[in-house]
């Protein structure tokens, strides 16, 4: 069967929102064009715009559900970015000179036992992603397909937030490519590693509830809690959804 990619996304401000693409350009050792561009700081952390940061020193989904449901659209001539949320009115700013904007409108979202978001940060050349490295992330359709049937249900993509969907490997099959290289339009890519899930993912990405067990469901059907693999651009060129993908 054919290799696809089917769907390319960018979640512009990390972990306040996601936005389908239909093609991006690579860069060696970049991740995918504005993609966690923007991440929020919480009053407990240390992040600076100089360097990367890990997780922990932002506000994020797994500490706080309702970030799930926001939907972004980022206007790269603009620079302005759109955030929607059921429960919020639609904000329209310009994430580097109109910070306090997000953090206002954030705030009702965000638990009151939490720290509280206070800046935006932003590290130039650099996405603030999960890894100490600039990741692209990598699922595969039959493995969420798989875990839908396991748990009975219907599963939102945007649960794992991964950039690029890749369809025609058998359920798993992308955890087999870790140590190699694959090809996705002009672009090469090297696969590094497995993602390990958080509860993230047991957020619905319409009502920013948890409303299912994405890990219980992992650890009991597969004996592990992973979904997708983060990769790293070797080879800088254009992808567009519907493009082959490559194993080399």
């Amino acid at each position: 069967m054919t290799l696809t990619l089917a769907e390319i996304w960018r979640h512009p401000i990390k972990s306040h929102g996601r936005e389908l693409v239909g093609k991006a350009l690579l860069d060696v050792g970049k991740c995918l064009p504005y993609d966690r561009h923007w991440a929020v700081a919480h009053e407990a952390s240390r992040a600076s715009d100089e360097q990367w940061s890990p997780c922990a020193a932002f506000s994020r989904v797994s500490k706080a559900p309702q970030l799930m449901a926001i939907s972004a659209t980022f206007d790269e001539k603009a620079g302005l970015l759109t955030l929607t949320h059921p429960q919020r009115e639609p904000l329209v700013f310009d994430p580097d000179h109109e910070p306090q904007r997000l953090i206002d409108w954030v705030q009702p979202l965000m638990p009151a036992d939490r720290a509280a978001s206070v800046r935006v940060v932003r590290v130039p050349g650099r996405g603030m992603t999960d890894t100490d490295f600039p990741s692209i992330s990598l699922a595969g359709m039959a493995s969420h397909r798989a875990l839908e049937g396991r748990m009975g249900r219907p599963l939102a993509r945007g649960r794992w937030r991964a950039n690029l969907w890749v369809d025609g490997l058998a359920p798993w099959e992308e955890f087999d490519l870790v140590g190699r290289e694959i090809r996705i339009g002009g672009a090469r890519l090297a696969v590094e590693e497995r993602i390990v899930r958080c509860t993230a993912t047991m957020a619905n990405p319409e009502t920013g509830l948890r409303d299912a067990d994405t890990l219980a469901a992992l650890e009991a059907g597969y004996g592990h809690t992973d979904f997708g693999v983060y990769t790293r651009v070797v080879e800088a060129g254009p992808i567009r959804a519907g493009d082959t993908m490559e194993i080399l």
